[in-house]
């Protein structure tokens, strides 16, 4: 029989990637990668194109390193080289552990720490029952994950049982005890060092960004209180009553000697816009120059990680240089961004950085993402100034897979972090972050109705804002964008018109964070008022006008901007956004009070007290409008309770949070990340959708086995094996029986069998070498390969009459990579984690094919 088994009227063979990708180029390519050049293999690590789409024409052979990286360069890479550090061992390498030859009875323990081991060389391995059962089923030794792949959870926590039991056997008793101590605290020193360095780069964000900020509008000089160039204005201001008293800070028209009006209203102008195109150019120069990786906010990103896909260089220390610095320059370049959601990506980066000290988290890609959901905690919590809001961000929006002992994991990190950015108190002011407020008075019950008005209007603009965003970088990544090939320009001009228009609308000129504090804020507790938002009577309509004015620009500029290769969150302007409105309906509701205080639904107004307080509006207004884009609920509730810290307004937020979700979805059930994720491509099953799945049986959405490349059990040789490597560029093969046609034995992967055949040929093996997936009577050890420890004898497998959604719970509460469908016993196809991904978005789009087309069969897919 031949050696592969494929229906000769079948579809070509799929490409590498198992997503459903029209890329058919690098199918066409015979060159597996095993001999390509190393500058070759270095420049195709990168899988992101400059749009930020992901790049599936990549090889899916990924270089092995000979070498064992120094200390240092795990940590530290160059920004010049491309490669990615794998954890793939060298095929010389000759540790594999010692074995008790003694025992002919190796126990379960012993199989699976053989199994899991790095690397051996097979082919000097001797194949003696007494120190290995060859024949016994196991889930095969793994090499490491190609980058873009799915991680296999089940094989990942199997072999961290495996390691904890080992480390308890090594050592019986008190020493056990200590073990295993020991190998606990490693999460511990991660996640606290993890809090103290966020918490240290966030004081140090904030206080670069708002000095650059305030640069653009002037310079503090040592005049009077001895100010200094390198202080903020509130900083070079400090104890004055208001700026206007304030000898110290000199606008740049003073500086300059510019005396009349017109001409120092032109010369603030021209450097307000200048300065401003100048951070946000430096910043998108710094990501497209040394970090691609760092631009935009990194949670879709995270999200997907976490989901168990692997994204190489994502997370180190490059990007986080990149994004830190960019950060401080994106924020006070005035561009309609914020750094909450960036902030997420840097402490995902720290605890990366610090994992890789400890080989028993970082050798384990569950216990690595179960870190990092953790430490993203500290993003939000620094961000915020809310250790428990980031622990539910994490909970609600970021997380796969979170158990118990990851939230407590996560409180103490975000825990960390805060305290941490309290012990450097970057405002002095004892506040964690600028927008903190605190209120004196309390809501009444008429006020229910306007903040459930606020609540409507929040999901009308989070819908408004996906759907116009999506259109926008569905262009931007199009052909017919004349910035296509130059991002860095295209971010000048956006820079350049957002501030053209900021600068002559007062609350616009502020930076996000200044605005959003003085939204918040009462009038009374305002000491400056420069930016004119307490006016009284007829001056209050004014405000009003402009604040409505700066909404609707603040919306466009926010979503042009976020897309843009920049660091850049959503979070920070959606709450300006929905502060504007909402200072604006409390305004009115304010007048109208004021007004008709005879009214019958203001009868529960103490007199001579101030009824309606503007300030929670917008409070409530930014919570609405957070809900509207991210689609999320308690941690956003929670996140404004800990801002505001007044119990009594956690009703009207949750109000206007609910109305603003269900407005939103009503529109579409994404939030702008899922919508992201989809535009990406990034093949997310989300474990919390609860989407209704198709009636209809897997059997038509499975690659069939006519259309699948498998291997059979017998028949090959070393070169064989190398030609349909070459041929084929799927992920994976099926293993079949040589004589029983279809009879399923085993998966192996692509990345394992190039391995395996990689070390059989650095040692006395040819080419003619005959290799084996089962056992084979009277096969020498010495002149014939036996693969069947890099084969996965326990694949996951399902009856082909299952329904799609039994298999869909099946990829989401397991976390598979692939599942082999079969009938009594016989292979009958093949379902991987991005083939069923683009299954469900065609479900959702209205684009299911239909029924016993093959879904798989229409387009060049992997199969592994």
């Amino acid at each position: 029989m031949s050696s592969l088994s494929q229906h000769n009227n079948g579809p070509p063979p799929a490409i590498a990637s198992s997503s459903r990708s029209s890329l058919t180029e690098e199918g066409d390519n015979p060159d597996d990668g095993l001999d390509r050049e190393r500058d070759e293999l270095l420049n195709e690590e990168d899988p992101l194109h400059e749009n930020g789409q992901l790049d599936r024409g990549l090889s899916t052979q990924r270089r092995q390193n000979t070498n064992q990286p120094s200390f240092a360069s795990r940590f530290l890479s160059s920004p010049f080289t491309r490669g990615s550090r794998s954890n793939t061992p060298s095929p010389s390498d000759p540790s594999d552990g010692t074995r008790n030859r003694s025992s002919a009875y190796p126990t379960a323990s012993t199989i699976l720490s053989y199994l899991n081991l790095p690397s051996s060389n097979p082919a000097s391995d001797p194949k003696d029952p007494a120190s290995h059962d060859w024949y016994v089923e196991g889930p095969g030794k793994r090499v490491g994950y190609d980058n873009l792949t799915a991680i296999d959870w089940i094989y990942e926590y199997n072999r961290e049982r495996t390691r904890l039991r080992q480390l308890t056997a090594d050592a019986p008793g008190p020493l056990g005890k200590l073990k295993l101590i020991a190998d606990a605290s490693q999460v511990w020193l991660v996640l606290v060092a993890t809090g103290i360095a966020v918490g240290s780069i966030a004081a140090g964000i904030d206080v670069a960004s708002d000095w650059m900020g305030d640069l653009k509008q002037g310079v503090c000089s040592n005049v009077q209180l001895g100010g200094k160039f390198y202080l903020s204005r509130p900083f070079c201001c400090w104890g004055t009553q208001s700026y206007a008293q304030c000898q110290d800070w000199r606008t740049w028209s003073t500086r300059l000697g510019v005396t009349n009006k017109g001409g120092s209203y032109m010369i603030e102008y021209i450097f307000f816009v200048c300065l401003s195109v100048l951070f946000a150019s430096c910043a998108s120069l710094l990501v497209n120059r040394f970090s691609l990786y760092a631009k935009q906010s990194g949670i879709p990103e995270i999200k997907t990680m976490l989901g168990g896909f692997v994204i190489r260089r994502f997370l180190g220390a490059w990007t986080l240089l990149v994004k830190s610095l960019g950060l401080c320059l994106a924020v006070a370049s005035g561009m309609w961004l914020g750094k909450e959601g960036p902030l997420v990506h840097v402490a995902c980066c720290c605890a990366n950085l610090f994992m890789k000290i400890f080989d028993g988290i970082n050798g384990n890609e569950a216990r690595k993402r179960e870190t990092l959901s953790a430490a993203a905690a500290s993003g939000i919590s620094v961000a915020f100034g809310s250790p428990i809001g980031g622990v539910l961000f994490s909970l609600e929006q970021l997380s796969y897979y979170f158990p118990d002992k990851t939230m407590w994991a996560s409180f103490v990190c975000a825990m960390v972090a805060a305290v941490t950015l309290q012990a450097f108190d970057p405002f002095r002011t004892g506040k964690l972050v600028l927008y903190q407020v605190t209120y004196h008075s309390g809501w009444h019950a008429f006020e229910l109705v306007p903040f459930a008005v606020i609540g409507i209007i929040g999901g009308l603009y989070g819908a408004m804002f996906i759907k116009l965003n999506m259109r926008i970088n569905r262009w931007r990544a199009s052909p017919s964008n004349p910035f296509n090939t130059h991002p860095v320009l295209e971010v000048m001009v956006v820079a350049l018109l957002a501030a053209l228009i900021s600068f002559p609308v007062t609350f616009l000129r502020a930076q996000s964070s200044e605005l959003v504090e003085y939204l918040f804020a009462e009038c009374r507790d305002i000491n400056d008022d420069y930016l004119g938002l307490c006016k009284a009577g007829t001056g209050n309509t004014g405000v009003i006008f402009i604040l409505l004015i700066s909404a609707l620009i603040g919306f466009i500029l926010a979503t042009i901007t976020f897309g843009l290769q920049i660091p850049a969150g959503i979070l920070l302007p959606s709450m300006a956004v929905g502060a504007l409105y909402g200072r604006v309906i409390g305004l009115i509701v304010e007048v109208w009070q004021r007004e008709h205080p005879s009214f019958i639904a203001f009868a529960s107004c103490e007199p001579d007290m101030p009824c309606v307080t503007p300030g929670t509006y917008a409070v409530v207004g930014a919570a609405s409008a957070l809900a509207g884009t991210t689609r999320m609920t308690v941690s956003i509730v929670v996140i404004m309770f800990e801002l505001t810290g007044a119990l009594t307004y956690v009703l009207p937020i949750m109000i206007a949070v609910m109305l603003s979700k269900w407005v939103g979805d009503a529109f579409g059930k994404k939030g702008i990340y899922e919508s992201w994720i989809q535009f990406q491509g990034y093949p997310f099953i989300d474990n919390k959708d609860d989407a209704a799945v198709p009636d209809v049986p897997v059997s038509q959405i499975m690659m069939r086995y006519e259309a699948l490349v498998c291997i059979t059990a017998t028949g090959h040789t070393i070169e064989s094996l190398r030609a349909l490597l070459q041929e084929h560029r799927f992920r994976g093969f099926p293993v079949i029986d040589a004589h029983r046609e279809s009879l399923l034995l085993g998966y192996i992967s692509r990345t394992e069998l190039a391995f395996a055949l990689n070390a059989a040929e650095s040692s006395t093996l040819t080419a003619t070498t005959q290799c084996f997936f089962q056992h084979s009577e009277g096969a020498d050890p010495s002149t014939t390969l036996d693969l069947r420890p890099w084969m996965d004898q326990t694949p996951i497998t399902l009856s082909a009459r299952s329904s799609l959604q039994l298999t869909k719970d099946m990829f989401e509460k397991l976390g598979l990579r692939n599942v082999l469908f079969t009938d009594k016993g016989m292979l009958a196809g093949l379902l991987t984690k991005k083939d069923l991904w683009f299954v469900l978005e065609e479900e959702e789009d209205g684009r299911l094919v239909g029924e016993w087309s093959g879904v798989l069969n229409q387009r060049n897919h992997g199969q592994g």
